[in-house]
């Protein structure tokens, strides 16, 4: 799978000239293990292997340091998606549900840039986030608007479809992050619940785009 630009692993060192990108490495792994408030920015120095002073020549504090690591995360998660969607082919409909798959897979294998990304708007600057955030969600607009059109709905109600579908989208895969699928033996399938809620939402939107 092509996961898109790589990240460095973490090191006990860095080499001249990739200071930021061992930085933004070492938060990425701070808040996979804490959380997107769980950690400070001389951790993340420590565990780049530099001095508590390093970061500043990049960063001026743990919440710019956040948002260019929300910033490349949104990038990865846009690039994701697009694959996915690649087109809309062979149908929008087997398309989108590729996406949820796609949007899942990323929340579970990159639990630290999923959870900097979605932990607190507020938390990171929001016009180095904003963009990216922007093309993701416009991504599965247009396929919401494609999927409409092929069942004869009006597309006029993408947005709002799109909107639903994150929001379904992002409760499954949190409570598949936090175990609650797989608790009291439940043992449910995120991929499946994502897909009949999206469907059911699909079907809503149809039929309010035919009145």
């Amino acid at each position: 799978m092509d996961r898109g630009p790589p990240f460095l692993g973490i090191r006990r060192g860095y080499h001249h000239g990739r200071l930021k990108e061992a930085l933004i490495e070492a938060a990425r792994s701070l808040i996979a293990e804490r959380g997107a408030t769980g950690f400070t920015l001389a951790e993340a120095a420590k565990l780049a292997g530099v001095t508590t002073a390093a970061p500043y020549r990049h960063f001026s504090d743990r919440n710019a340091l956040l948002s260019e690591l929300t910033r490349q995360g949104f990038d990865l998660f846009g690039q994701r998606l697009k694959g996915a969607w690649n087109d809309g082919r062979p149908d929008p409909t087997a398309a989108l549900a590729r996406m949820g798959t796609a949007y899942l897979a990323f929340a579970r294998e990159e639990p630290g840039l999923y959870s900097a990304m979605f932990g607190n708007a507020q938390a990171v600057v929001p016009a180095a986030t904003g963009l990216p955030a922007q093309t993701s969600f416009s991504g599965l607009e247009t396929a919401a608007a494609a999927v409409l059109r092929q069942r004869g709905a009006n597309p006029a109600g993408s947005q709002r479809l799109a909107q639903q579908i994150w929001a379904l989208s992002h409760g499954v895969a949190m409570l598949m992050l936090a175990g609650y699928l797989v608790q009291g033996g439940c043992d449910c399938d995120p991929e499946a619940i994502l897909a009949g809620g999206a469907t059911s939402l699909v079907e809503m939107a149809v039929q309010q785009g035919r009145v």
